[in-house]
């Protein structure tokens, strides 16, 4: 970037290069700072649709480096009326690489790495190489998910304190027509996206009744086939909302459906619209939640102001309206807090409380097959088979002499987790066990 003409980055260096009254407690003013984002700090931005174009927009002319984008989806038609880093002859390529190649154009200097592929695809090290992870996503599963894998990555000290080394920062924006949030998730510090699931209203649903017998609408006629016809016809094969073929037929079958009972308006987006309950975006929204979001991941990466507290909404429907608002994180979160409570008889064997795992209430559908570790230490490991033959021994070991006496947190991996479960342990009758405060971690 030192090919830029001068004053490029006056803008930014007011910031950066001034103390102020609202600076972050680490802010030490400099041009290293600007040095380090341009060359030292890596941002991811998931996704590469209306939000993500403009986060990667707003990131770049930040000052920001070195990104790199992941998104699964090809661009389409219906995306260039808002998703602006897109042309007619990108139909049919990968979104992130082509919104890779067009900052790079456009932000001389910058360095951006498109990958096309499932978040899920992904292992666990390759999220962890980033200093800050942007979320321009449209899902609450795929949200659920990136936050699951940046959670398991935190540890904690034995004062319950979260280690800032193994911290994560992940800026998340999203939109709904003319409405929009902006929140600041530091893992284990502020809420969770877990903590607050309940800010999230639930799905639209219809009768079945209503959708088999007397549909009144274009989202009937599609939900119809969606949800009753593609079981009929599609034996034992599972609907995949991101698979354009399935998409199609869905279509296809709705306007089909729609012209028996003689309704009009579906259209292939609006397929889309109702089978993966998205509501049209707003390119206005997206630039409004993209700058705040961008914002904030410039305080984040240089502490030149204080980090906002912790959620913004923006409503767009009758003016432009923002409230901030600063949510309590859940001290018994399954995903971000130190470990949840195990009180134990100090007799339990190591297979006694893998049986007491899996009977909790709090952890059904979660586990099946739990594997266990202690301040680095393997207590029991279900595979690989080596690791298994390894640890058996253990199964009936006292837990209370596998941990100590302090008990402390135990590392649970499962397949049917999305990171790592962590319990803390108290042994019953214990002199000075029943200690809140979790002691050591992987």
């Amino acid at each position: 970037m030192g090919s830029d003409s001068e004053g490029r980055w006056k803008d930014i260096d007011r910031l950066l290069l001034r103390p102020g009254n609202l600076v972050g407690p680490d802010f030490e003013p400099g041009p290293e700072l600007r040095d380090s984002l341009q060359n030292f700090f890596r941002v991811l931005v998931i996704g590469a649709g209306g939000l993500g174009c403009e986060l990667l927009k707003d990131l770049a002319l930040s000052g920001f480096g070195n990104i790199d984008v992941i998104d699964m989806d090809t661009i389409d038609v219906s995306n260039l009326n808002r998703q602006f880093l897109f042309r007619m002859q990108d139909v049919g390529r990968p979104k992130a690489v082509v919104a890779a190649e067009r900052v790079m154009q456009r932000v001389k200097g910058v360095n951006v790495i498109g990958h096309f592929g499932r978040i899920e695809g992904k292992e666990d090290d390759f999220y962890r190489q980033f200093h800050i992870i942007a979320l321009g996503l449209d899902s609450l599963e795929a949200r659920s998910y990136i936050n699951s894998v940046t959670c398991s990555f935190l540890e904690y000290k034995a004062d319950g304190s979260p280690d800032p080394s193994t911290i994560v920062p992940m800026v998340d924006g999203g939109t709904e027509g003319f409405k929009g949030h902006a929140r600041v998730i530091i893992p284990g510090i502020t809420p969770c996206f877990h903590c607050t699931l309940w800010l999230f209203p639930p799905q639209t649903t219809y009768p079945l009744c209503t959708l088999a017998e007397t549909p009144r609408s274009p989202a009937h006629c599609i939900e119809y086939v969606h949800l009753i016809q593609w079981n009929q016809e599609w034996v034992g094969q599972t609907f995949d909302a991101d698979n354009p073929d399935h998409m199609k037929w869905v279509y296809e079958q709705a306007l089909k459906r729609a012209e028996i009972f003689s309704i009009s308006g579906v259209t292939y987006s609006l397929t889309q619209g109702v089978v993966k309950n998205i509501i049209p975006a707003i390119a206005s929204t997206n630039a409004i939640v993209a700058a705040a979001c961008a914002l904030e991941a410039l305080k984040v990466a240089t502490m030149c102001c204080k980090n906002m507290d912790n959620y913004m909404m923006y409503v767009g429907t009758q003016g432009i309206y923002t409230h901030t608002v600063s949510y309590e994180k859940d001290p018994n979160c399954l995903v971000c807090s130190a470990g949840a409570l195990m009180e134990v008889d100090s007799s339990v064997s190591l297979q006694k409380f893998l049986d007491l795992l899996l009977e909790d209430p709090r952890f059904k559908d979660k586990l099946s097959k739990p594997s266990i570790s202690h301040q680095g230490n393997n207590l029991y490991m279900q595979a690989p088979p080596v690791l298994e033959e390894l640890t058996h021994p253990n199964l009936t070991q006292p837990l209370f002499e596998l941990m100590g006496r302090a008990g402390g947190i135990l590392n649970v991996n499962d397949k049917k987790l999305k990171g790592v479960l962590r319990i803390h342990v108290v042994f019953q009758g214990i002199t000075n066990a029943v200690n809140m405060n979790p002691v050591g971690g992987d």
